[in-house]
């Protein structure tokens, strides 16, 4: 899809409201009249194939021509999806029993799919020596409808339990990782991710980028749900960046357990990036995939695989202070 026609989608589709508040927020952070505003969105929108909301995540308002050609927004993120991932291999990410299936020896937990066929009795078994569980909806992404129940949630009534769950539509329910103590330090009321980019690019195979997804208070560590993100030294694994959320919040420190970001150690890192190198070719026609990654006491567990990875934490404008975006990090791999 050529740039115009990517953008004269967008327009159609434009939630026009909501952009028209965008801007009120945007004149405030910037001091720039909404005009002005307005007019540089457009031009985004044609050049650098930017939407509204790519355009305020990277604060594209403070950066020149160069750096915006380094962000890495919907339009061109959408291009690298196609151009790298065949959509007949999708359904092994998309379908979670499938993911789970292929990528047993990874997820390394109990699960066990919930649709028609699924009985109380085999329910039952499966709950049987687990403290809690994770329901996932088959269909759906960014945390949406993922519910955590503890054992008290079915101990006393297995049947009201098995009532409830069919009633919540089909879903994979999944054994609770318990994260490594270090990992809980930084926030103890989810399980903290790493979502690590693997690209089997023309010039390059690796981990093209990771972020740490940190919680702020509920079960999901995901930025849509209110979670943050910080970015990774792939050397290392230590957090080299102050964490944000998708609203433009900026945290040094957790706001509830006060851990400092910049510095923090990722436990198992030389065996997260293992990891990720080995599962990138178990379906090489997926090219371009972002791994969930969860670490325990035993080392790293795979969360999910992403076919089509989400662009919106790789381009937090607190991530990027001197305006050089994630592109960068991609044309090691591949022409962009």
């Amino acid at each position: 899809m050529s740039r115009l026609s990517f953008f004269l989608q967008r327009l159609v589709r434009m939630d026009w409201r909501k952009m028209w508040k965008t801007t009120a927020v945007l004149k405030k952070r910037s001091g720039k009249s909404r005009l002005w505003l307005l007019a540089d969105m457009l031009r985004c929108g044609l050049r650098y194939n930017a939407g509204y909301m790519d355009y305020m995540i990277a604060e594209m308002y403070r950066l020149n021509d160069e750096q915006k050609r380094s962000v890495i927004t919907r339009g061109v993120s959408n291009s690298i999806v196609r151009r790298m991932n065949d959509k007949a291999y999708w359904h092994y990410f998309d379908d979670k029993t499938e993911f789970n299936t292929l990528f047993a020896d990874e997820i390394g937990r109990k699960w066990l799919r919930s649709d028609a066929s699924l009985t109380e009795e085999r329910l039952t078994a499966f709950l049987a020596d687990l403290p809690a569980v994770l329901f996932k909806p088959l269909e759906g992404s960014s945390g949406v409808g993922i519910e955590k129940f503890d054992r008290s949630a079915w101990q006393d009534d297995p049947h009201g339990f098995y009532t409830r769950i069919r009633g919540m539509g089909d879903a994979v329910l999944e054994e609770l990782l318990v994260q490594h103590p270090e990992m809980a330090r930084m926030c103890p009321t989810s399980v903290n991710t790493v979502r690590v980019a693997t690209l089997l690019g023309d010039k390059r195979e690796g981990i093209v980028y990771a972020f740490l997804r940190i919680g702020n208070g509920k079960v999901m560590d995901n930025v849509d749900q209110g979670g943050m993100a910080a970015r990774v030294d792939l050397e290392t694994g230590t957090l080299k960046t102050v964490a944000a959320d998708k609203a433009g919040n900026v945290f040094t420190r957790h706001p509830m357990t006060g851990t400092e970001i910049i510095g923090f150690k990722i436990p198992y890192w030389d065996e997260v990036k293992a990891l990720c190198e080995r599962a990138m070719r178990k379906v090489p026609q997926m090219r371009y995939v972002a791994w969930d990654v969860a670490i325990t006491q035993d080392g790293p567990r795979f969360i999910e695989g992403n076919s089509f990875p989400s662009h919106a934490v790789p381009q937090f404008a607190a991530h990027y202070p001197d305006g050089i975006g994630i592109l960068t990090e991609f044309r090691k791999f591949i022409e962009v």
